[in-house]
């Protein structure tokens, strides 16, 4: 369980938190959302027990500020920005794994599944690696280990689709008591995976509310989608989802996870005045 009871934080003249009274129980897949700046980051750092604030924050009743190394064997941890680490990715793989006391070869695994050629990437320094792989070897580390409490700030930004497919699926394979809080700007972007919303503005919480769990983790949509005309725009962003073009003329097929529908839906929207046809259906075709 976690507790936020009056968290305040101020950085010089600038209150960037005001009085956060929460508790987020077992189980709750929470989508923390809000624009820049409305103190998102800054409720994950006090919760890491990277700052010092007024009022209380525990972790399964535990301080995190005085309590850190605790504290973070419960917690898998996905940054928004990737640290600028020098160190070769085979030493940032053994380092946490020591620190966190879990397996190597299993953070290695998670790696593969997403799609990351671990062989080739050892022995090259982290900050060389490209922003998708930078992303996926966060995430191999906080879920190749065994927590109860998954914080993610902004996780599948720099995911391609098959990677974010796989991404939920090992969500899904996570207990069903694990505490999950993934922050966004946008909430379409984390709207299938969540149970609860919370959303903060100025510092503050102006919304939280449950919401239905119905969408499978793991299901995928088979789409077709119909264009009158070809805009170089369309073909690159229906491309980079993984679609390919058929035989027939202006026709494009392509599978979406279906934690990624609202996301999809979202981007095909832009080019709405294109489309003659659109059909997803649940399965692989």
């Amino acid at each position: 369980m976690i507790q936020f009871n009056q968290v305040s934080k101020q950085f010089k003249n600038v209150q960037v938190l005001k009085n956060i009274q929460l508790d987020m129980n077992a189980g709750d897949r929470i989508a923390l959302v809000g624009s820049n700046g409305a103190g998102k980051t800054t409720l994950i750092r006090c919760l890491l027990g990277q700052y010092n604030h007024q009022g209380s924050v525990r972790v399964h009743d535990l301080v995190p500020r005085e309590n850190r190394e605790l504290v973070l064997r419960h917690v898998g941890f996905v940054p928004q920005l990737p640290p600028p680490l020098k160190m070769p990715v085979e030493q940032l793989i053994d380092f946490s794994a020591k620190v966190s006391h879990a397996d190597f070869d299993r953070i290695v695994h998670v790696a593969e599944r997403l799609g990351l050629n671990t062989a080739e990437l050892l022995k090259r320094p982290f900050v060389k690696l490209s922003g998708g792989q930078k992303q996926k070897l966060l995430i191999s580390i906080a879920l190749g280990r065994d927590t109860d409490i998954l914080i993610m700030d902004e996780p599948a930004a720099n995911l391609d689709p098959e990677a974010r497919h796989i991404f939920f699926q090992l969500l899904s394979e996570k207990p069903k008591d694990t505490i999950m809080l993934i922050s966004s700007h946008r909430l379409d972007e984390v709207a299938a995976l969540v149970n609860r919303v919370i959303e903060m503005d100025c510092g503050e919480v102006i919304l939280d509310d449950h919401v239905e769990d119905l969408v499978d983790m793991t299901s995928q949509l088979f789409c077709r989608i119909g264009v009158l005309k070809e805009e170089p725009a369309f073909v690159k962003a229906i491309s980079e989802w993984g679609f390919t073009e058929t035989v027939d003329a202006k026709i494009w097929e392509g599978v979406v996870a279906g934690p990624d529908r609202l996301r999809f839906l979202g981007m095909i929207s832009r080019y709405a005045g294109l489309l003659s046809s659109i059909t997803m259906n649940d399965g692989v075709k």
